[in-house]
């Protein structure tokens, strides 16, 4: 004999609920405890900042018809100094500026280049900062790639999964339903008041 309707619903939801939560757990985690330090920038443990200055110079093939060729510049680097991340903000040296220069991103990192145009010789001063503001930095997706954004959709999925299916719950448990609902109207109001306030 088939189960009524409302109880399949029912169990999906739950199914839906222990499982997205469960597979979801530690990114929520994640998420929740790197919010909280991205909200005290004054907590300074693990945000440390060391810089380094390095100097040398490109090979000749680095230039092609008197422009910087940017793959062999940015695959030099890579080899030869350890630089990581992803290239960018690339600057040809125009007639004010005797340097082209680039940068290199990652999460909790910085690489800038200075490249002499006459004689190839650059100057390489890298940023990097402690273990939170890394974490920080994936929090907030900045600098991480295209595969990381992918991770931070599909955690905004499972968390509004999570939410809904929550609430779906709270429509077949009659007990506590009402009080349930008017909790969470309440919260609902106190962050419109939090959110205006602080506009």
């Amino acid at each position: 004999m088939a189960r009524p309707l409302k109880v399949r619903v029912y169990g999906l939801m739950r199914w839906l609920h222990i499982y997205t939560s469960m597979i979801s757990l530690l990114i929520v985690l994640f998420f929740a405890l790197t919010g909280v330090t991205l909200n005290h920038p004054d907590w300074v443990f693990g945000t440390q900042e060391v810089t380094k200055n390095t100097t040398g110079t490109l090979p000749a093939t680095w230039q092609q018809g008197g422009k910087p060729d940017w793959l062999t510049v940015v695959e030099y680097l890579r080899a030869t100094a350890g630089v990581k991340g992803i290239a960018g903000n690339y600057v040809t040296a125009g007639s004010a500026d005797p340097q082209d220069s680039l940068s290199f991103h990652a999460p909790g990192y910085s690489a800038d280049v200075f490249i002499a145009k006459d004689t190839g010789a650059y100057r390489l001063s890298v940023t990097q900062q402690g273990f939170v503001a890394v974490l920080n930095d994936f929090h907030k997706g900045r600098d991480s790639g295209g595969a990381w954004a992918w991770v931070i959709d599909v955690s905004g999925g499972f968390l509004a999964l999570i939410a809904l299916t929550g609430l779906g719950l709270l429509v077949f448990l009659k007990k506590i339903r009402r009080s349930a609902l008017l909790t969470m109207l309440g919260g609902a109001v106190l962050i419109g008041v939090l959110m205006r306030l602080a506009s």
